[in-house]
């Protein structure tokens, strides 16, 4: 009454090499296919050095890592980034491709990118090439942006205009109106 019905085995998605070529005709193989090294994968990121609240530093610090400081330091900085937190004192300059600050800088400061942060308080310049200020941040200094060079291009470009007369090297009279 009841008859189980038999459906094929559905064919795999995926079938392996090595039996593939074996269901195939001579003619139709392929010359076996030369592997080839791939390269290796992109180094991962280094992570963060941090340094917490709680502890006094004096000296410089130097690396070209990423750096997170929430505490006190007497010295210079030159990094790749760093993001002082909101409890990071610092006495001394500040060099950096991106600087985040939270806490009080006194010195100079010089960055790609400079972010102050609401609570930020910074006695010293700021050179950079883009410059974020959060409401409530403190800052007592000049900002300079860095100088980019001229393009080669237009350096070394030839000029089609006549170079310019030499300066007169008298002086120029002046009107004497009688008094």
């Amino acid at each position: 009454m009841f008859a189980k019905k038999t459906t094929p085995a559905p064919a795999p998605a995926f079938t392996p090499l090595a039996q593939s070529e074996q269901n195939r005709p001579e003619q139709n193989r392929a010359e076996p296919v030369q592997l080839t090294q791939t390269p290796a994968p992109p180094p991962r990121p280094k992570p963060a050095s941090m340094i917490a609240q709680g502890v006094a530093i004096k000296g410089d610090v130097m690396g070209d890592g990423e750096l997170h400081l929430d505490c006190v330091l007497q010295g210079d900085i030159r990094v790749g980034k760093l993001v002082l937190g909101p409890n990071a004192r610092v006495e001394g300059s500040l060099h950096a491709q991106v600087i985040e600050i939270h806490g009080k800088v006194t010195g100079a400061i010089s960055a790609k990118q400079v972010r102050l942060y609401g609570t930020a308080v910074i006695d010293g310049d700021i050179t950079h090439e883009q410059l974020a200020m959060e409401t409530g941040a403190q800052f007592q200094g000049r900002s300079l942006k860095f100088q980019r060079p001229p393009p080669a291009a237009a350096a070394s470009a030839p000029t089609s205009a006549p170079s310019p007369s030499p300066a007169p090297t008298h002086a120029p009279a002046m009107a004497v109106y009688p008094g």
